[in-house]
């Protein structure tokens, strides 16, 4: 196969990817897409949330083809191999996998060299595995090896730019939920690299802390996992009013982009009240816990407790879901019956996988793939028995009315669910309005608490404004 064949595959399974990708998430947001060179010798490293799918999300977000590194795990089977050897996926041998029977991580350096030399661009995931910890793992050297091995080949004049990429899912594990991808300002390496000692160990060292640093500044980086919980509350009690007075944000960006920039603004107003006034944590955290343990006993969510104050704006708002649901309620069965036996089969494959990583990082991967393969199949029986049956023009319509009614179906299920844990929750806190009131007391004082401390902490103290 030539190489123009090659890019030819490379560019129809990124369009058939980015079908996938739009299918399965309801945005990918793209900040600071900008900053990516358009042309010249290009590394991009990023942290590694969600297995096999960030690759798909960062190939599916940059309008130049990248070739990835993955480990060679990748490579066992034949179809596999085939497929990602033509799509531009270089094999790199880590510890774990077997030293024996693979490629060396200097070929693997040479495979990259080839790439980077004319001007290529390649991406890496510089923690070496995948993880679902609101952390940045260690950051291995491979990434600032590899540029400053390049740089040293041309004498100082390679022209790569490195650029960090920060990926952070909604809900990765969830069927149309939400992907932001956020990118970092180059990295010169020539430039970088100038400034640092001679010595190659002290250059990887340097360029590869820098490399950490700039990953850590696009995500929700919380080095102390014990406060990852109360970071979450604070979030979920008072993100709300932190869209409409923040002193963080003062131009307009996209909206994943914003809830990640007042997340970072929370995790360091929580830190610096941790730093300062410690007593005032503790008291807080005191309260959290008793407010949590009420919800766990009455079998609530806090956005439920939050909606008690709101009891007429309930009231229509079940009304109305009442009125959709009637009228919509013919489309979603006709949807359901159509996606139930696909529905199972991925549903399967993905209790599987997770059994096996004993994580959520493989549900969107498996959900994409084995979706698009399963609900395609089906489909497409039910087209051909349709069309044996009936034909004519009336299968082109029953073959457009599968993916719209699926949907439809997905997201009547979706307010069937809400509808029903409010009326539960109305239910049970109207047999018990001394809870109810409890409750929102508690939750009120929560907010009291994070009301107080966000004016002790300084502007500076919080996520530095980034140039838009």
């Amino acid at each position: 196969m030539n190489r123009q064949s090659v890019n030819v595959f490379y560019w129809l399974t990124r369009a058939l990817l980015r079908a996938a990708l739009g299918a399965y998430f309801t945005r990918m947001e793209r900040f600071h897409a900008e900053r990516v060179p358009a042309t010249g010798p290009v590394l991009f490293v990023s942290n590694h949330p969600n297995s096999l799918t960030d690759a798909f999300v960062i190939a599916a977000s940059v309008r130049r083809k990248v070739h990835f590194v993955g480990t060679v795990q990748l490579f066992r089977l034949p179809l596999m191999r085939w497929l990602l050897s033509r799509c531009g996926v270089i094999a790199i041998n880590r510890v774990a996998d077997d030293p024996r029977a693979m490629r060396t991580v200097r070929d693997t350096f040479e495979a990259c060299y080839q790439v980077l030399e004319p001007g290529g661009a390649i991406a890496i995931f510089p923690e070496g595995i995948t993880h679902d910890d609101p952390q940045l793992k260690t950051v291995k050297t491979g990434a600032a090896r590899m540029a400053v091995e390049l740089n040293e080949r041309h004498g100082g004049r390679s022209g790569l730019q490195i650029v960090p990429v920060g990926l952070t899912f909604a809900a990765k594990e969830h069927y149309r939920s939400e992907v932001l991808v956020n990118f970092g300002a180059p990295i010169g390496v020539n430039e970088f690299l100038s400034g640092v000692a001679n010595s190659r160990p002290e250059r990887i060292r340097a360029l590869n802390a820098e490399i950490e640093r700039r990953i850590q500044e696009l995500i929700l980086h919380l080095p102390q996992l014990e406060r990852a919980r109360v970071v979450s509350a604070v979030k979920r009690l008072y993100l709300d009013r932190l869209y409409s007075g923040n002193r963080v944000i003062h131009e307009p960006v996209k909206p994943r982009a914003e809830e990640l920039l007042l997340t970072q603004a929370i995790a360091q107003a929580v830190d610096y009240i941790y730093a300062h006034q410690p007593n005032q944590a503790e008291v807080f955290v005191r309260k959290l816990d008793l407010y949590e343990r009420w919800l766990q006993r009455l079998g609530l969510a806090d956005e439920s407790v939050a909606q008690l104050s709101e009891t007429r704006r309930l009231a229509k708002l079940g009304l109305v879901w009442t009125i959709v649901g009637l009228v919509a309620a013919p489309v979603a069965a006709y949807g359901w019956l159509h996606r139930w036996l696909p529905w199972r089969v991925v549903c399967a494959i993905i209790r599987q996988q997770t059994q096996q990583a004993k994580n959520q990082t493989r549900v969107s991967t498996t959900a994409m793939v084995g979706g698009l393969f399963c609900f395609t199949a089906c489909y497409l029986v039910y087209v051909a028995l349709f069309h044996g049956w009936i034909g004519g023009l009336w299968t082109v319509w029953y073959a457009l009315s599968l993916p719209v009614s699926g949907l439809v179906a997905h997201y009547y299920a979706l307010g069937w669910r809400q509808f029903m844990t409010g009326t539960r929750t109305a239910a049970l806190l109207l047999r018990g309005p001394f809870a109810a009131r409890r409750l929102l007391a508690r939750r009120k004082a929560l907010i009291a608490e994070i009301e107080a401390a966000r004016w002790q902490v300084p502007a500076e103290a919080l996520a530095p404004q980034p140039k838009v």
